[in-house]
């Protein structure tokens, strides 16, 4: 597919893509670029943004996007109708300040105390891993007393980067994103409690570059891309 399409000719793509998912497309990008010819231009965003961007009108080709966005009608009508391709999935973690003692994490009980114990904890509450954590914190029983725990977060490299300076106690967030330098995982969730948010791709409806666009998900299913999103943390789809 990368072979046919680029001798189609060169392709500018527009994609729009999960933030999570930033440290994997730092390495596919320039990959796909070199192999197919096209070129990427990269959109991340939480899913609320990415909801506001898919439906403001603005083209775009191709989304890689936690499934959340799709729950969204407005944003589904934007892409080609038929069902998406599944590229990664990752788990909820925990992590502290490099250097830091790791609380207990390793059942149910000790989770829940360890959350009540904590005096700060950064995440991004509009997210699809902040909807997880939310469903997570209404299975404990522990949604009020979170509330003035939590502290807000634009995007991923901030939820990693107030924990790592010792601004906040905890990092609760996607497993790939937490190991990153400055922080030490303590763990994942316990197992009755995890949660995965699973990125899926798929065409925008009116993309002029839909050959190019399906060369690029077909590429993220690829050995080479495979092996990059192992690499960074998360479970190819």
């Amino acid at each position: 597919m990368i072979a046919s399409s680029g001798s189609l000719g060169a392709a500018e793509l527009r994609l729009l893509a999960g933030g999570a998912m930033l440290n994997v497309w730092a390495e596919i990008k320039p990959k796909f670029e070199k192999a197919s010819g096209h070129k990427l231009e990269i959109f991340f965003g939480t899913t609320p943004n990415l909801i506001k961007e898919v439906t403001s009108g603005k083209a775009f080709d191709v989304g890689v996007v936690p499934v959340d966005v799709m729950k969204d009608t407005a944003a589904q009508a934007k892409f080609a109708a038929g069902p998406t391709i599944d590229v990664a999935y990752v788990g909820l973690g925990v992590a502290v300040r490099s250097g830091a003692p790791k609380p207990n994490i390793a059942t149910v009980d000790a989770f829940k105390a360890t959350l009540l114990n904590a005096h700060s904890i950064a995440s991004i509450p509009e997210s699809a891993t902040g909807y997880s954590i939310t469903r997570v914190f209404s299975r404990l029983g522990i949604t009020e007393q979170m509330k003035a725990k939590m502290k807000a977060q634009a995007n991923p490299a901030e939820v990693v980067a107030v924990v790592a300076k010792g601004e906040v106690e905890l990092a609760i967030f996607l497993m790939n994103v937490l190991t990153a330098p400055g922080l030490d995982i303590i763990g994942p969730f316990p197992g009755e409690l995890q949660e995965n948010v699973t990125f899926t791709a798929a065409i925008a409806s009116d993309s002029k570059e839909a050959v190019a666009a399906k060369a690029l998900i077909d590429y993220l299913k690829s050995p080479p891309s495979v092996t990059i999103i192992k690499a960074k943390g998360m479970t190819p789809g």
